[in-house]
């Protein structure tokens, strides 16, 4: 990992966690934390939920889990059921898995499986965007764009092709933010031509970018430029929504916002909410119903795929989200977090951007505002900000890296999808407070 990187994920000092309730976590100290971030970004009903609670143990007390070769379930199948209606359309068909990393690895596999099933056994290739991160599974990372991640594994991974990340804040160079779609989606079609068409399987990107970027939404018209270019050439397009995904930005499938439908599509954080580990990997039904007549399974999972308590979590937290209107209460209560963000933060001289949508936003710092030019590296900005945030009693989410891989800070804040507007407000409180004493300091 990058210096950045090691900052971050060291786990030398940390609080030892003791319980949680609500949107709040206590450790063994007694010390109180409000989860800005829900974690990261995965505790959409917070901790501690009974009703959820109550649903893990009624499972536990019939079985814990029931193997995929011997047994289907009531929890999978309602699961299915729940997934396919919130998604709509063709996206119907659904693996569950026990991570987002897995969730990814499973839609590059059922990609490659999917044009081996059609006779396009040379379809081999992916193509990903620099600046985004898929997960930490060899295949996962090696579609990732992050450089000090990918760094200590380069030689063993697999080979793909990076494009430019599609960023209004950050466009590519000579290019204005009205014409990035164009730009990104002719990029796409010359790598597609310079592989060959019949050599790529699949393009896969994350409709708001989250760890890599610091919460980046893909500009009008992009997604759907670049699933034009991709049908064009008979490539698949993968969704990576382990983050963004099951409601964190105001709709339930984040490319909802862009009106479009991906053909296959990876979830994972908001799905079980982090009481089971749990994702899936969504795919239209007719990739599945090929898949099937030619080969008669699906050829990716593992010991615990479909594991039956897991998927009795997701039940109960999706049927909470659903009858309680979350996704609703995000778009709305979403769009008033960031303005109060931007109305403490806009004006500051290291904040350069304040992005995202729903209860996903990123606050990206600068050393320079008029050139957007990032602090140093060595600075370990974002750290220094995650450490005095725990310091005042508030949980957010650091990135490193996010300019060019080893440069660029932000911070990302994701709250509970049901935290109450006086805990949002809480929370900027805090983070201001925050961001100011370390800003002050360096």
């Amino acid at each position: 990992m990058s210096n950045t990187d090691s900052a971050l994920f060291s786990t030398a000092a940390l609080p030892t966690v003791a319980w949680g309730k609500g949107s709040y976590v206590y450790d063994r100290d007694g010390k109180k934390y409000l989860d800005g971030s829900g974690g990261p970004a995965v505790y959409c009903l917070g901790h501690g939920n009974e009703e959820v609670n109550e649903a893990i143990k009624a499972q536990l007390d019939r079985i814990a889990h029931g193997y995929r070769y011997n047994f289907t379930s009531e929890p999978l199948q309602e699961l299915e059921t729940i997934v396919a209606r919130q998604c709509g359309g063709g996206l119907n068909k659904t693996i569950f898995v026990t991570s987002g990393s897995e969730a990814v690895e499973s839609c590059l596999k059922i990609a490659l499986q999917y044009h081996d099933a059609t006779g396009e056994r040379s379809r081999r290739r992916f193509i990903a965007r620099q600046r985004s991160w898929h997960g930490n599974t060899l295949g996962a990372l090696s579609v990732s764009g992050h450089v000090g991640r990918r760094r200590p594994f380069e030689g063993s991974l697999l080979e793909a092709s990076f494009l430019s990340p599609a960023n209004a804040y950050r466009p590519p160079e000579g290019v204005a933010v009205e014409e990035i779609a164009d730009y990104c989606a002719a990029e796409l079609e010359q790598e597609i031509l310079r592989l060959g068409p019949e050599t790529v399987s699949a393009f896969i990107f994350e409709p708001v970018v989250g760890a890599a970027g610091g919460v980046v939404p893909a500009p009008p018209n992009y997604a759907r430029q670049m699933l034009e270019v991709c049908h064009k050439y008979g490539v698949l397009m993968i969704a990576d929504e382990v983050m963004c995904g099951c409601g964190r930005t105001g709709t339930w499938r984040a490319l909802e916002y862009d009106n479009v439908e991906p053909d296959l599509m990876a979830i994972a954080k908001g799905l079980a909410g982090g009481y089971i580990p749990l994702g899936a990997a969504v795919f239209q039904q007719h990739i599945g119903q090929t898949i099937l007549a030619e080969q008669g399974q699906f050829l990716t999972g593992h010991t615990f795929t479909g594991h039956t308590t897991a998927c009795a979590a997701g039940v109960a937290v999706q049927k909470i989200i659903e009858r309680e209107k979350l996704v609703e209460k995000v778009a709305a209560s979403g769009q008033w977090l960031k303005e109060m963000l931007q109305a403490e933060l806009g004006d500051h001289p290291y904040v350069g951007d304040i992005r995202g949508r729903g209860f996903f936003v990123g606050i990206e710092f600068v050393e320079d505002r008029e050139k957007k030019r990032p602090f140093a590296p060595s600075l370990k900005l974002f750290n220094r900000i995650r450490n005095q945030t725990l310091a005042n009693g508030l949980i957010c989410y650091p990135v490193g890296g996010i300019v060019d891989g080893i440069a660029g800070d932000a911070v990302i804040l994701s709250p509970p999808y049901n935290a109450p507007g006086a805990e949002l407000e809480e929370i900027v409180d805090k983070f201001v407070v925050s961001c100011g004493t370390v800003l002050r300091e360096i």
